[in-house]
């Protein structure tokens, strides 16, 4: 049975920003439909950096997945044949970091054209920051100091703009650069994340019940955000009865 083209575009969250929360990791591995789903780690954005591969594999231990990684910064990457080993995994979870050094270095080892042959194969896309803006036509990075529009892979025919509630100067660039023409498309913020199926939204998740993402596109001579619902993964927390 062949299986859906899937991404979940983290605004921010995830083991490398919120210690002790698992709900967006856990919701990525289930979206794999696998018991113990193959994960690989790339932890570009961030020059392959040691303590985040750690920190990935705490995350994920084998038992509960089977965990590996691809560093493209290192004598040993991790895999022989990387284009066969993206290939035969459930999900590919993207680190954050630096989105212009993540899409060069992708660009420079043909990982683009892999990760891109994986997905339309149906092995899930995952990632934050960085991880998450690369899967659009266009996104708003500040990695570098002040936010510009860069073009991205185009798995996802929109633009994207991550921590949109929690910067507000990335919120304010994403906003100006879709009012100047660039293509209509999401923010979001820490937190939540967007479920692309094939290139439709199917829903938003939440790792935090007040985490928000928005449509932002243009209406005339403005530029709208228009609040998508949310569904919170966790417990709903019940109210208190009265005395």
């Amino acid at each position: 049975m062949s299986r859906p083209r899937q991404i979940l575009a983290l605004g921010g969250g995830g083991f490398s920003m919120e210690a002790g929360n698992a709900l967006l990791d856990d919701h990525a591995l289930a979206l794999t439909g696998v018991e113990c789903p193959k994960v690989c780690f790339l932890p570009t954005a961030s020059g392959d950096a040691d303590h985040y591969i750690v920190r990935f594999y705490r995350a994920f231990p084998a038992g509960r997945c089977r965990p590996s990684h691809v560093s493209l910064f290192r004598r040993d990457g991790g895999a022989g044949d990387l284009g066969a080993h993206l290939m035969e995994q459930d999900l590919v979870y993207v680190g954050g970091g630096s989105l212009i050094s993540l899409l060069g270095t992708w660009s420079a080892h043909g990982i683009d054209l892999m990760l891109r042959a994986a997905w339309e194969n149906g092995v899930v896309m995952a990632g934050l920051s960085a991880g998450s803006l690369c899967w659009f036509d266009h996104a708003i990075t500040a990695f570098h100091g002040q936010s510009q529009k860069v073009r991205a892979m185009g798995l996802l025919p929109f633009s994207n703009a991550v921590h949109y509630d929690d910067k507000p100067e990335r919120r304010a660039a994403f906003v100006e650069a879709i009012a100047d023409g660039m293509p209509a498309g999401y923010g979001t913020g820490d937190g939540a994340a967007l479920h692309f199926v094939d290139t439709s939204l199917a829903r938003v998740v939440s790792s935090r019940p007040n985490a928000r993402a928005y449509s932002v596109a243009p209406d005339g001579a403005h530029v709208t955000e228009t609040e998508l619902a949310t569904h919170f993964l966790g417990t709903p927390v019940e109210p208190a009865l009265a005395a």
